[in-house]
């Protein structure tokens, strides 16, 4: 939960406005329950009569009164209540009094001065006993021996005498208590649907900032999940599956985002509406709040035995994800050998074991939340049934109203509710924790490959390096293994030549080559460019420095242009369509209806691996690098394609460094120089006829490739058309 309250830190206006409307909206769902109560105690009960202080009384009863009371209680009550009578008011005056009170055309009246609500505490506190005697000494009780009245009642029922002498005193004044109802209880009924009201707007508004806020947390998680993934290098990679990468970005961001929503409507509010609860329950002073104990008690051990339940599973439930990920991945991305090999009946039965173990473990969660809520409302309903009895009997003995026991048993299920909305939450929390820690694990993953400190970088303008390239004692051993996958390797790349690497299946060719554009650092030694060390330039100028064409084409979906224009901004069409015809795709492109606005599918699926190869070879070409990596990449061209793409690649790498990795000697057989690896080791480096002579490595290599002819010939033969491939012009 800390790590999704992290996340909400950067919305703190909008959790402050969240906040905010939530104790509005508490506000009005604590102010609900009075009202109801008012309106069955005071309005239905009492007639609209709230207070045992009659607004007029006439003046032989006021005296009755004040034979009852102290003399500081007579003092208070002479002090609030203003005498009208005939002789005391203008003619004017009396026309209005009478139409309120008839009575006053007959006798004197006591009425009520305006007063506040401090005033009024005081005169009820006078009142009641008084009034509560006289109404029951006006029934009769004093002739029936009953004790004396006041000492053996509540102060539930003092108050209700109270309110009926009051009743029976309007009566005799002349109000119309039918009016007085009615004025009541629209006047109380208004106040409920203002508040009502009130409830909605500030429900529909935090209904929207949390949306909103979730939305942004989502937003901001993804932009800074992928941020770190674009940044990470080979290494990090290599440790997280793409299959993961993918869960953690979608499944598990949304997962955050649904319970950020839920932190902000539920979480945030439950304790808001069961502080309320509790305070507005101590205020009732029912006498029953033992019974919240007994509930809260219950909710929370079955939220403790559940939570131990499903826990373990939510866990489970992410990594189950990732496995079905993969397979589904793997199954599609390999389609075509599944398809070759008649793998399908095999394939769909590990995607369905991976399917199923996903559906039992939500199953199996699922069942524990559909048991979790009949629970809850037997919980609930049991409550309801304890506070009627506990109730009713205290109604039965005075000690309670009916109103006050109907807003009990709505604050006792607004703190049981609040209890079960943290409960639904810690139901959901585990999966989303464990969400939270796989996106952690992710931006807390340092990349091991960072530009050096600012102070600490060499820059140069771009056209001040001219790309030598050389490896000094170069070592290198992938994270996590035993051997290293190159050793002390030692040579030098300058422009206007051809630099050739070729070894057998796994000799560490390609990741010679990875180590330039520092996919990944060196272990020992160092690699420069003009006597530069790569580590002390910054990532985007060193790439900036290469055109490179992986081993397997990758283009993006878009069009031929967007993929070509894909080195730089700076690059026009002219020269884009020069780097087309210099890689032989212009042929391809031209025929296309749309011609260079043709579409690319995602992965390049609607071209052929040529022309894959050759537009990847194009991409690279207009970017007018100032060292060319090549990695295996002609491999998919027929023989005429790739004399000639490499006949005009002379011309346009003339003043810039190439390195080309190969498995065809017939591709490298003209280079200025090759280096021959074996088991990361550079065992021979020279030209073909150089390392015929003189390494048995490249030998092996040239007889299982070439035949005795070939060999013989390859250095005379072919010379005119290799002079013109990889000289200088």
């Amino acid at each position: 939960m800390l790590r999704i309250l992290k996340y909400l830190s950067g919305f703190k206006a909008s959790v402050a406005a969240v906040v905010f409307l939530l104790v509005l909206q508490a506000y009005g769902d604590l102010a609900l329950p009075k009202y109801t109560s008012r309106i069955v105690d005071v309005g239905i009960q009492q007639g609209g009569i709230e207070r045992a202080v009659p607004e007029a009384i006439r003046e032989p009863e006021l005296k009755k009164l004040l034979l009852l009371m102290t003399e500081a209680e007579q003092e208070e009550v002479l002090y609030g209540y203003r005498l009208i009578g005939k002789e005391t008011l203008s003619e004017q005056e009396r026309e209005r009094y009478e139409k309120r009170y008839p009575a006053l055309a007959e006798e004197n009246l006591y009425v009520l001065k305006a007063a506040g609500e401090e005033t009024l505490s005081k005169l009820e506190s006078a009142f009641r006993l008084p009034m509560a005697m006289l109404s029951y000494i006006n029934e009769g009780a004093d002739e029936s021996g009953a004790a004396p009245p006041g000492t053996d009642l509540s102060e539930t029922l003092l108050a209700q005498r109270a309110i009926l002498y009051v009743r029976e005193e309007y009566k005799a004044v002349g109000i119309d208590l039918g009016r007085l109802q009615t004025e009541y209880l629209l006047r109380t009924g208004a106040a409920m649907l203002g508040i009502s009201v009130l409830i909605m707007g500030t429900a529909v508004l935090i209904g929207l900032l949390a949306a909103r806020t979730a939305a942004g947390v989502g937003r901001q998680l993804r932009g800074r999940v992928f941020g770190r993934v674009v940044s990470f290098s080979h290494a990090e990679l290599d440790r997280f599956s793409t299959a993961s990468l993918i869960t953690r970005s979608t499944n598990d961001i949304q997962q955050i985002q649904m319970v950020s929503v839920m932190l902000l409507r539920m979480v945030a509010y439950a304790p808001i509406l069961g502080i309320g609860g509790v305070i507005q329950v101590a205020n009732t002073r029912t006498g029953m709040s033992w019974i919240i104990v007994v509930a809260v008690a219950a909710v929370v051990a079955l939220v403790l035995a559940l939570m131990k339940i499903a826990m373990p599973k939510f866990r489970k439930m992410q990594e189950l994800i990732d496995r079905l990920n993969l397979v589904a991945r793997e199954i599609l991305t390999g389609l075509p050998v599944i398809r070759a090999f008649s793998r399908e009946r095999y394939e769909e039965q590990r995607f369905d074991r991976a399917n199923r173990d996903l559906m039992d473990t939500q199953l199996f969660t699922n069942r524990v939340m559909t048991f979790m809520s009949p629970v809850m409302m037997l919980i609930l309903n049991g409550v309801t049934l304890l506070i009627v009895w506990a109730g009713g009997r205290r109604i039965d003995l005075g000690y309670l109203q009916v109103g006050d026991m109907m807003a009990f048993i709505t604050y006792t299920m607004q703190i049981v509710s609040s209890f079960l909305m943290l409960t639904m939450v810690s139901i959901m929390l585990p999966r989303a924790g464990v969400a939270a820690k796989r996106i952690d694990e992710i931006l807390e993953t340092q990349p091991a490959i960072e530009d050096a400190p600012q102070e600490a970088l060499v820059r140069k303008e771009a056209g001040a390096w001219r790309g030598v390239l050389e490896f000094e004692d170069v070592s290198f051993c992938y994270p996590g293994a035993d051997e290293e996958a190159l050793s002390h390797i030692s040579f030098r790349a300058v422009p206007g030549k051809t630099t050739a690497i070729i070894g057998g299946t796994g000799c560490g060719k390609s990741t010679l080559l990875n180590l330039i554009p520092r996919f990944y650092d060196v272990t020992k030694g160092r690699v420069t460019i003009d006597g530069v060390d790569i580590r002390t330039m910054a990532q985007k100028e060193l790439r900036g420095l290469l055109g490179y064409v992986p081993q397997k084409g990758v283009l993006f979906s878009g069009t031929v242009e967007s993929n070509l224009k894909f080195g730089g901004e700076g690059i026009g069409d002219a020269q884009m369509k020069e780097a087309a015809a210099i890689a032989q795709a212009e042929g391809f492109i031209t025929e296309k209806p749309d011609g260079y606005e043709s579409a690319i599918a995602q992965g390049g699926t609607n071209v052929s691996g040529g022309q894959k190869q050759r537009l990847s070879i194009a991409r690279a070409i207009a970017k007018n690098p100032k060292l060319y990596l090549f990695d295996d990449s002609f491999s998919a061209l027929d023989y005429k394609t790739d004399v000639t793409l490499r006949r005009s690649l002379a011309k346009r790498t003339a003043e810039a460094t190439v390195l080309i990795v190969a498995q065809r000697i017939s591709t490298i057989l003209h280079a200025d120089q090759i280096l021959v690896l074996d088991e990361g080791r550079l065992v021979g480096i020279g030209t073909h006829e150089e390392l015929l002579a003189g390494c048995e490595t490249y030998r092996e290599i040239a007889r299982s490739q070439l035949s005795e002819e070939e060999l013989r010939g390859s250095g005379t033969a072919q010379g005119g058309t290799a002079a013109s491939q990889t000289s200088t012009p």
